[in-house]
């Protein structure tokens, strides 16, 4: 079972070191996660994409999260109303005539492309996770070069209205 979890983290060297730690000693896959800073100083939000079997085992593992001494908050958000995005920069063997049958693939994707070489062009798309990998795959018969995806990020959708407190912080969300 797929589930996305968001830890609100204070910004300190070996926090992430020890989530993933965590993670691994509990034998959980994480599919994706991605950290990045808040609005708040000194504070870091993860969106953690983890494969886990059963109810009782997401119980666990976000309260075993909620122990770390610098891990502020932790939520499960899969079931809400989210906003969730995934970036992805594909470079793809292209020239001449290709260019522009690539060109016609990636306009209804909304993808741009980022870089122009003889041999290749670089290919930048945003969207789920699943949009993505559409695009990834109809470009692979023309030659995937590299790949690098930035894993999901996530917020819950304004329509959810909601105070988060954690430690000497308050956000108004």
């Amino acid at each position: 079972m797929r589930r996305i979890i968001t830890a609100t983290v204070q910004n300190k060297s070996g926090v992430l070191n020890r989530v993933t730690g965590l993670l691994q000693r509990r034998q959980f896959n994480i599919e994706s996660i991605s950290v990045g800073q808040t609005e708040v100083d000194g504070v870091s939000k993860m969106t953690l994409v983890v494969d886990v079997e059963d109810s009782q085992k997401l119980e666990q593992l976000t309260k075993q999260l909620n122990k770390q001494i610098d891990v502020l908050k932790v939520s499960d958000i899969t079931d809400k109303a989210l906003v969730l995005r995934e970036l992805a920069l594909i470079r793809v063997t292209s020239s001449g005539q290709l260019r522009r049958e690539i060109k016609e693939i990636i306009d209804p994707f909304r993808a741009a492309v980022i870089d122009v070489s003889k041999e290749s062009l670089a290919v930048q798309v945003t969207g789920k996770p699943e949009k993505v990998e559409a695009l990834i795959e109809l470009l692979r018969p023309y030659g995937i070069k590299e790949i690098a995806r930035t894993g999901v990020t996530a917020l819950l959708r304004g329509s959810q209205p909601q105070i988060t407190e954690f430690s000497s912080y308050t956000l108004q969300i």
